[in-house]
């Protein structure tokens, strides 16, 4: 895709210039509010634990490698952390206004440019379902599943609406770690209730994993049944 007239963006080489600190402390002040429900992205805050990358467009490749290379530091930093609670913000500050539908198109678009170059170098993680109809699925860059929220100012989930596009993603081992540990569902419940206290309603894509593919959860859109992921693993 030709990314004319979008504009230059920060990259890993470029990572202060003022358009970066403000997206920076927007997503920080967004997080940090009283009424925003998921105390996890709250705990890894709180534990300099939320890694942030401001890219450009959600519409636009020229930032993937570096987008993937940030994501490749991040792993090798969390696998060799003993904490919980670990994630990474990937922000598209330079998306014109889009609606729900569009962000859905292009949040799948951009995780499969992602997966496509990914799956040049790494294999899918094994612990995982590559196919995106499957409750054992979720989605893998560098060998590592991660769980992915699709956030954006018009969506449809109170919770979700931050000012620039940006797309999290949250490893999902530390979620098995924490059900493992018999953590998980007392912190499920809290986020979700205070997710009905936001928007007044339960998210009606909200599944567990294994119950349901948690594609359905991803970009925050409600989906009817004839819904179909398009998201496909390529393997080169």
């Amino acid at each position: 895709m030709l990314c004319v007239g979008m504009g230059m963006t920060p990259t890993k080489n470029s990572q202060n210039t003022d358009l970066d600190l403000e997206v920076r402390h927007a997503f920080k002040e967004f997080v940090d509010d009283t009424l925003f429900p998921c105390v996890a992205a709250k705990a890894a805050l709180s534990r300099d634990q939320m890694h942030i990358f401001v890219a450009g467009h959600l519409a636009c490749p020229k930032d993937d490698h570096d987008i993937l290379d940030f994501i490749y530091k991040f792993i090798d930093e969390y696998r060799a952390s003993e904490q919980d609670f670990h994630t990474v913000c990937v922000i598209f500050p330079e998306t014109h206004p889009i609606n729900e539908e569009s962000f859905d198109r292009l949040l799948w678009n951009r995780l499969q440019a992602l997966s496509d170059l990914d799956a040049l170098k790494f294999s899918y993680d094994q612990r995982v379902d590559t196919d995106p109809s499957s409750p054992q699925f979720s989605f893998s860059l560098g060998e590592e599943a991660f769980f992915i929220i699709g956030l954006f100012p018009e969506s449809s989930r109170e919770a979700r609406r931050f000012r620039y596009p940006a797309i999290v993603f949250n490893p999902h081992a530390q979620f098995e770690k924490l059900r493992s540990l018999k953590r998980y569902d007392k912190m499920k419940n809290i986020v979700r209730k205070r997710d009905v206290a936001l928007s007044g309603t339960i998210n009606p894509m909200l599944n567990d994993f294994g119950d349901d593919s948690e594609a359905y959860q991803y970009s925050g859109m409600r989906y009817d049944k004839n819904w179909e992921c398009p998201y496909k693993y390529n393997n080169q």
